[in-house]
């Protein structure tokens, strides 16, 4: 799940930028003698996440791109029956807090009554090693619903137009 604000730019008619800040739990299951345990297991992280994409709009659809910085919250891994908080110290069995990444993606927008909605296909490709004695990296699709409302006018122009 994942939820959080944007804001989108234009710069021309045709591109923008656009800044998110969201809370997302990033993770997944992991097999048998995976680099982190000899069982099968999941991994959990909760974290704060900013990416700042440049937008090229081809009329409802747009592609974007550009990097994204994150910071883990906390994390627990899940193995059987027991559950693990995870420690984000520099030890055998740590996780580093800051993350790194590039997403890239494409969407479409659509009118439903009086909203704009955006259906947003995103892949994150993480740059950042996240654990002190293991090769971890953050990589994931990500598949968004944003709601918006556009500005009525210019809010960083002058005299609001």
């Amino acid at each position: 799940p994942q939820g959080g604000v944007s804001f989108q730019g234009g710069i021309t008619p045709h591109f923008s930028l656009v800044s998110e800040l969201y809370f997302i739990m990033k993770g997944g299951k992991l097999e048998s003698n995976n680099p982190l345990t000899g069982d099968k297991s999941t991994l959990r992280l909760y974290t704060i996440e900013l990416p700042l994409l440049a937008r090229y709009h081809f009329g409802k659809f747009y592609v974007n791109a550009g990097p994204s910085l994150a910071y883990n919250i906390s994390g627990k891994m899940k193995s059987g029956e027991s559950s693990t908080t995870l420690s984000f110290t520099n030890s055998t069995d740590g996780f580093k807090r800051l993350d790194a990444g590039v997403q890239v993606g494409a969407g479409y927008t659509f009118r439903v009554k009086q909203r704009q909605i955006a259906l947003d296909v995103r892949y994150s490709y993480g740059l950042t090693n996240i654990s002190y004695d293991q090769e971890v990296y953050n990589r994931y699709l990500n598949i968004n619903i944003h709601f918006f409302k556009p500005w009525k006018t210019n809010p960083l122009a002058k005299n609001g137009r």
